[in-house]
């Protein structure tokens, strides 16, 4: 069937099962089974069905796949592709998006989080062109996406380490990625209707993140900063504080504190909306930049809620 979404349906027709191959569901296997064909000088993609399995994989990722290049210095490659997809969807089980999780253990690979398939088609043709491993969490809403196709396809690339800016904005920088670029896009519109004008930023690439340190000059130019993702509090949005706020100095140009606006700690309810009330929403992401706002300018701001 070519994977639980038939992301690969018909490819194995085409081109054999010695190239698109059927394995068990043993995560650790899986990618076990890759790293010796990279090794091998193949360029081999594999894939875990869900990001939450992917812990069952995490050790030989982190222990013989991301640290490989410095523990030989350069003198091993292993460029590995290892596909998945995640964050909050579909339900108790597979709705886990333990972004801080992977940042904290692959250092040495590279974590990309594409906000819909075509970036992720992008995603994978840079790194055909590359010798590192990498790991990209395509995201679950992006399967239910209708969009326009580049008519190169093929050969269409998305630079490593590079924001995108969706929506220009000069009251406050709103930076995710992955699923919660909908989100946030969603909320920013909202926003829009109360005269509060948001920057929204795909990050794309976690790690790395933001070369050129684009972000700090969108914090210049409105001066207030939200970081927002679908991992619990601490997680992946922590990071990205961290790489704003202290590596990229936005401190400097900042009216109000930076804020983190992540999921619930725990997962999904078993209820048809368990999703959507366990990780932010336009709802709540409005109420919150609201109340940032209104902290600094209560007289052009009142209150909603009495």
């Amino acid at each position: 069937i070519g994977d639980v979404n038939q992301g690969f349906a018909g490819l194995q027709e085409k081109y054999g099962e010695l190239r698109v191959t059927d394995t068990g569901i043993r995560e650790c296997t899986i990618i076990g089974q890759g790293i010796g064909a990279a090794l091998r000088g193949m360029r081999p993609i594999t894939e875990i069905q869900y990001l939450d399995y992917l812990l069952y994989a995490l050790q030989i990722m982190s222990d013989d796949l991301a640290c490989l290049q410095y523990r030989t210095k350069g003198g091993q490659k292993a460029p590995l592709i290892i596909r998945t997809r995640g964050h909050r969807l579909e339900g108790v089980w597979h709705s886990g998006s333990p972004i801080g999780m992977m940042l904290h253990s692959l250092r040495g690979m590279h974590v990309l989080t594409p906000r819909n398939m075509t970036q992720a088609a992008g995603f994978y043709n840079t790194l055909l062109q590359s010798d590192e491993p990498a790991i990209i969490i395509e995201c679950l809403n992006g399967y239910r996406l209708k969009e326009r196709m580049p008519a190169n396809l093929g050969e269409y690339t998305v630079p490593l380490g590079v924001p995108e800016v969706l929506r220009e904005g000069s009251d406050v920088t709103i930076v995710t990625y992955g699923s919660m670029c909908r989100v946030i896009m969603d909320a920013a519109q909202e926003l829009e209707n109360v005269g509060i004008s948001c920057e929204v930023i795909d990050a794309q690439s976690l790690l790395p993140f933001d070369v050129h340190h684009s972000i700090v000059e969108s914090v210049k130019k409105t001066n207030r900063l939200v970081l927002a993702d679908e991992d619990v509090p601490g997680g992946a949005s922590a990071y990205m504080m961290q790489k704003v706020v202290e590596e990229q100095g936005a401190y400097r140009y900042l009216d109000s504190q930076p804020l983190t606006i992540a999921a619930k700690e725990h997962r999904p309810a078993y209820a048809s909306d368990g999703d959507y009330f366990s990780k932010p929403n336009p709802e709540t992401v409005f109420d919150k930049i609201y109340a940032m706002m209104r902290e600094t300018e209560p007289d052009r701001f009142p209150a909603i809620y009495e």
